[in-house]
């Protein structure tokens, strides 16, 4: 790696602990299923009302979060496919303002794609009793990582929701990230996810590069594309 690409690995933002644990908080929330009866089954879990299956999944829910213009990015090509106006503006809203810049986090490349350690923040989180972390699998080979949302820690999130205006952009930005990924597993978002080039061609080790300037030109192209059609239909 050359001294400008370190330089530009050493300051990308970071988040604090409790950044990290009040936005899993909040995604886990949102993306979380209902619990089967198996699963409540288990003393831990009485009063669990909702689980996020797989660390796959929580990760690459995640990435869309720390990265709003791969966000938009991808609402444009929902938007290519369906033509729905308001996956356009959506991602107008975002790429028009700065919020690929201030509230980008990037992410690692790791062997299956982004990944950020969330172990701090769970342990903020499990500490309080807002949520808990099951293995699944045998002692030496655990197959997968399961995140029940505990009613406390949907209380929690209520109240964040009421009282602390200033955490309205994860709850919408959750509510976007859940919607863009409706119905897709953690393999399927994975997948979709390196369809982006400069995803799949970062080194593994290093943090993900942004797509923003792409993302705004295609947005501009996109725009006025849809203008264009607009007239064309009201001239017919």
């Amino acid at each position: 790696m050359d001294h400008v690409a370190a330089a530009s690995q050493d300051d990308a933002p970071i988040t604090s602990r409790e950044q990290d644990a009040v936005r899993i908080l909040l995604l886990i929330n949102g993306a979380s299923e209902t619990p089967t009866g198996s699963d409540l089954a288990d003393p831990g879990l009485k009063n669990a009302v909702g689980v996020v299956r797989t660390q796959v999944r929580l990760q690459k829910l995640d990435f869309w979060l720390r990265n709003p213009d791969y966000l938009a990015d991808e609402l444009l090509t929902d938007y290519e496919s369906s033509r729905e106006p308001g996956l356009l503006r959506w991602a107008g809203r975002i790429l028009d303002s700065e919020e690929p810049e201030v509230r980008r986090y990037p992410m690692l490349r790791h062997h299956f794609g982004a990944y950020e350690p969330l172990d701090d923040a769970l342990a903020v989180l499990r500490s309080a009793g807002l949520v808990l972390r099951r293995r699944r699998g045998t002692v030496n080979r655990v197959r997968q990582h399961d995140y029940y949302l505990l009613n406390t820690g949907r209380q929690v999130v209520n109240n964040i929701v009421s009282t602390a205006p200033e955490f309205r952009y994860y709850v919408d930005r959750v509510a976007l990230v859940i919607a863009l990924a409706d119905g897709l597993g953690g393999s399927d978002l994975k997948a979709r996810q390196y369809l982006q080039r400069e995803y799949a061609e970062t080194a593994r080790g290093t943090r993900i590069g942004s797509v923003s300037a792409r993302a705004r030109e295609r947005l501009d192209r996109l725009r006025t594309q849809a203008v264009t059609n607009s007239v064309g239909a009201g001239e017919s």
